[in-house]
Order: C-alpha cells, then sequence, then structure tokens
C-alpha cells in the first residue's frame, strides 16, 4: 500500500475528525452540521482514493474496492445530510420521509461498518505478505 504524506494523513485526520464533529452535532439538532460533515468526508474519500495498492495480492486489491465503496457511500450520507435539512429533491411529502428523511444515518453505518472491516482487514493482509517476504 501506499503511504500518505505527513500533509497527507492530516489531511485524512481532519476529514475524519470534521465528519464525527458533523454527525454528532446533527443528533443534537444543529442546523450547521452538514456543513461540518461534508467537507470532511470529501477530505477524507480524497485521501484514500489517493492511496494506491499495486502489488499482486487479490485480496487487498477486493478489500481495497470495498474501502472505495465506502467512501463513495460517506460522500451519499452528506449528500443525504444536506437533503434532511429540506425537500430540495422536490419529492412528494410522503416520499421525502420515506427515503430521504434521517436514512444518512444509515448510509453512515453501512459506510463505517465497510471502513472498519476493510482496513482491519487490509493490515492483516499486508502484515501476511511482510512476513511471506
Amino acid at each position: 500500500m501506499r503511504q500518505l504524506s505527513n500533509i497527507e494523513t492530516i489531511v485524512m485526520l481532519v476529514g475524519g475528525l470534521l465528519m464525527v464533529i458533523g454527525s454528532g452535532a446533527s443528533i443534537f439538532l444543529q442546523s450547521w452540521a452538514a456543513y461540518v460533515f461534508a467537507p470532511g468526508a470529501l477530505m477524507f474519500a480524497a485521501m484514500q482514493m489517493h492511496q494506491r495498492y499495486d502489488g499482486p495480492n487479490f485480496n487487498i486489491r477486493r478489500l481495497r474496492r470495498m474501502m472505495l465503496l465506502s467512501d463513495v457511500l460517506f460522500l451519499v450520507a452528506a449528500l443525504l445530510m444536506f437533503a434532511n435539512k429540506g425537500n430540495f429533491l422536490g419529492l412528494q411529502y410522503l416520499s421525502y420521509v420515506k427515503y430521504v428523511h434521517n436514512n444518512w444515518i444509515v448510509v453512515l453505518l453501512v459506510a463505517a461498518i465497510l471502513q472498519l472491516y476493510a482496513s482491519h482487514r487490509i493490515s492483516n493482509e499486508l502484515e501476511k505478505d511482510a512476513k511471506k517476504r
């Protein structure tokens, strides 16, 4: 796996921190929560997408795709947070409540579980590769 530089690591950590602050503030019904979560998700996802794996291990490649899917889901969660503030998608009220209202939490949960699983498994697979060499 390509290691991030110090600045890229800081950007990724700040993005993760902004995501935590934004999602936590949303629980307390703060109107600015989406404006904090979205840049954090963008920074976090951009740094993870910038990281690469060019090795031959198929398992790591598969886990890397799972990690990229979770990054996309983080961005979808940010979009749904903005949609949760008001019905800017132009849906009927019942459709809005059914498909959009507070569903960003479900998307965020799925993304976090995928991220946790993939990062844990990638570190294990990288350790196995290092022991083989």
